[in-house]
Formats: structure tokens, sequence, C-alpha cells
């Protein structure tokens, strides 16, 4: 009965991705993306049912662990261009280490300012990486990982919406430029929208994106002794 109770809301959840998904291509609004519909209709079903996460996450983390190799898929685009990549390996590299030194240290300021709980602050300050790479980080910097998955799809949803509405205003020409400011301020939703607007800003945005979460994982018992 649980396994049959654990694939109903597994394939729920898929239906409900695939539908909203048909949706929002159809209507492309911010507010109609999956990742916010899905997980607050899910929420309040669950709540109305009074169904415990466990028994929705028995079969459900499937799909989390479908993050990694989705997160891997993104190296196909960034082998066919890895001419450009050659040709801007060092700013890509500068641009990320200050990114993620800023993200990291400014959202541990900003917590501690707002008097957040360490538990969150910690679990926070992982939220401008990808979601693999942020489960993977969180319990070395002293968070939670599911905490930090939350937090790192609001940065994604957020940083997708402003990083559209800046590019309409800033003097931001490049590819280069435009990947890197998806990839660092969205990491795999902003990906997403990089690769819609085009090819080589995708590329970018998924080297800026992977990079960054790697070195984030390395670092982050160094960097949890620092913040």
């Amino acid at each position: 009965m649980n396994i049959l109770s654990g694939l109903f809301w597994l394939a729920l959840t898929v239906l409900l991705y695939a539908g909203m998904r048909g949706l929002h291509q159809r209507f492309p609004r911010p507010w109609l993306s999956p990742l916010i519909v899905v997980p607050a209709i899910l929420m309040a079903v669950l709540l109305l049912a009074r169904v415990p996460y466990a028994a929705y996450n028995a079969q459900s983390h499937w799909l989390s662990a479908m993050l990694g190799p989705a997160t891997v898929a993104f190296a196909i685009p960034i082998h066919e261009y890895r001419h450009v990549i050659r040709r801007h390996w060092f700013p890509l590299v500068i641009g990320v280490v200050v990114g993620m030194g800023v993200a990291v240290f400014s959202t541990v300021w900003f917590c501690r300012l707002l008097g957040l709980p360490e538990a969150l602050e910690r679990s926070l300050s992982v939220r401008s990486i990808s979601t693999p790479f942020a489960i993977a980080a969180a319990p070395q910097m002293g968070g939670q990982a599911e905490l930090a998955a939350v937090f790192v799809v609001i940065t994604g949803l957020v940083g997708m919406v402003l990083g559209e509405w800046l590019l309409g205003w800033l003097p931001v020409r490049t590819s280069l430029a435009r990947g890197a400011l998806f990839g660092a301020g969205a990491h795999a939703v902003g990906t997403v929208t990089a690769h819609k607007r085009d090819t080589e800003e995708g590329v970018i945005s998924s080297l800026t994106m992977i990079i960054a979460g790697m070195l984030m994982v390395l670092l982050a018992p160094w960097l949890a002794a620092w913040v």
C-alpha cells in the first residue's frame, strides 16, 4: 500500500509538471512556470490530505536523483563550443570566483543582519548554485540539503525574471556577458532561458553554472570555517 501511495504521488508530480509545462509554453508568463505552480499545487494537496513529506518522498525521491544526470547533460553543448571556452576561460573563471564569493558572503551578512537562525543562514549560503551541487554542499556548510534545494529554486526563478528585465536596459551586448549573468544568477533555470535566447549564450551559462557548483562543493568546508 505504501508503495502504491508513493507511486501515486510520483505520477501526480510528473503529470502536473507535463500539464503546466504545456500551458507555460502556450502562455509564457513567469507566474505560470511549472517550478512555481507544481510545488504550490502539491503542497496544497498534501496539506489537505494530511500526507507527511516522508510519504510523498518515498517514491518521488527518484525525481531528485535525476537532477544530477540532467545537469551533466549541459556538458554536451559545452563540448561542441569548446573553442569559445578556450578563448574566454580566464574572464569566466575570475567572474565565477568573484560572483560566488559575493553571493555567499552577502547572503550570510544579510541573514545575520536580519537575525535569522544559523541553520537557515547556512542553507541559504549555497542558494546560487544548481540543486545537485547545493544538496552536496549544504551539509558541508552546516545547512540542510532540503532547505537549500528550496532556496535554489526560488533564486533561479527570481534570477531568470530579473535577468530578462536587466538585459532589457543594461548595455550588455556580448553572449559571454549575458550567458555568465544567467549562469551565475539563475543557474539551471537561467541556463534554460539562455539556451532559448542564443546557443552560445546558453553554453556560457552552462559552463558558469557548472564551474560555480564544482567550486562551491570543493570549497564548502573551507568557506564554512570563514562565514
